[in-house]
């Protein structure tokens, strides 16, 4: 079987590469397709096992290579001009177009992991919106709505959806009308090791978008003086979250695997404010042992099990993040390593394998 695997864009190790690379593991040889890449020798080896590329006619236009998302207008047709012609199995690793691309043959199965409908032509759309002023506005607006209906009119492609939570499934039901098996994404629960020893710190990490919500998380530590937050990270917002932290705040940029492993495991507890579609540093946390506080709200309600391995907080605000370290702090439950354990072997990277060559075997 003649198997090519397509990602809308490879330019850095994130979540969804850490998915291509398991995807990939899973067939003997396979040939890799995206609109753009520019990973480092170091990530290529990683991730796609040091393979070349085919990539789309954006890959040489001006500033391709790193400004490939001023073109997304053109992301559609990029993916479309894409040939597999000869390839009986053609996976698709898709958070923007990818989903969207073109069989060559009836014969041909599309199976797509679809991370999720396009998030700044949907759920985010008011949001990315709302970093773009004057004509520049006016002409995303445009585009965007010519996305959603090329989004919606090329649903239909993929035979067959896998996602990585129930509650994508429930964004890709309401907005393709599609079904989604939940296959969860593969985490690397093994290097993030077990510490039971906790020091007198709250942890969090993430890059410093909008979205992440890192200022509601500053702002609650303004109203819990005695108590210290490391922030990691780096990103667009780091010298605007500075600014309005309080000095109990400690920012550490970006830093090494190691050092990254080595706060998390040691922190009280680790905080996440953003609704994400799953959460991956969620679970690298409770693979430390290190107790999760979180927005009660989408993949985290998949990924954390309230006062067995963490808790959760119900608004979006930095006085519900506030209040509910503070009743953390005062209750003062007593969290197990079995029960952490339990819940992140669901998420192994042997799991995904399985799972997801069981429905390669099924269905492909």
């Amino acid at each position: 079987m003649k198997v090519a695997f397509v990602q809308d864009w490879l330019t850095v190790d994130g979540g969804a590469e850490k998915v291509a690379k398991e995807i990939i593991n899973c067939f003997n040889d396979v040939d890799v397709f995206c609109l753009v890449d520019d990973l480092s020798d170091k990530d290529r080896k990683e991730i796609i096992k040091g393979k070349s590329t085919t990539t789309s006619f954006i890959q040489k236009l001006p500033f391709g290579k790193k400004a490939y998302r001023n073109y997304f207008p053109l992301f559609p047709k990029a993916i479309e001009s894409l040939d597999f012609t000869g390839y009986d199995l053609i996976v698709s690793s898709s958070y923007s177009v990818a989903k969207g691309l073109k069989k060559t043959s009836k014969n041909q199965i599309h199976i797509c992991y679809c991370h999720s409908p396009i998030r700044y032509a949907w759920d985010l759309q008011e949001e990315y919106l709302s970093h773009v002023n004057g004509v520049k506005r006016v002409l995303a607006r445009i585009f965007l709505s010519y996305i959603r209906k090329w989004d919606l009119k090329t649903a239909n492609r993929p035979d067959y959806y896998i996602t990585n939570s129930y509650f994508v499934a429930e964004r890709i039901k309401r907005i393709y009308n599609r079904d989604a098996t939940v296959i969860y994404p593969p985490i690397d629960t093994t290097s993030f090791s077990y510490v039971e020893q906790k020091e007198d710190y709250y942890f969090t990490s993430a890059r410093m978008v909008p979205y992440k919500k890192i200022d509601l998380i500053v702002k609650a530590f303004a109203q819990l003086p005695n108590l210290r937050l490391v922030v990691s990270g780096d990103g667009p917002e780091y010298e605007n979250l500075k600014r309005i932290a309080t000095d109990n705040v400690e920012f550490i940029g970006f830093v090494s695997k190691a050092s990254l492993i080595d706060y998390t495991q040691r922190a009280k507890a680790f905080i996440l404010a953003a609704e994400e579609d799953f959460g991956i540093t969620s679970i690298e946390a409770q693979s430390c042992g290190t107790p999760v506080i979180a927005l009660k709200k989408g993949g985290y309600l998949e990924t954390v099990i309230e006062n067995k391995t963490g808790v959760f907080f119900n608004e979006q605000t930095a006085q519900s993040i506030a209040e509910t370290i503070n009743l953390f702090e005062n209750k003062n439950t007593k969290f197990v390593q079995e029960d952490f354990m339990k819940n992140v072997t669901k998420f192994s990277i042997e799991r995904f394998k399985n799972e997801f060559k069981s429905f390669v075997k099924n269905n492909g």
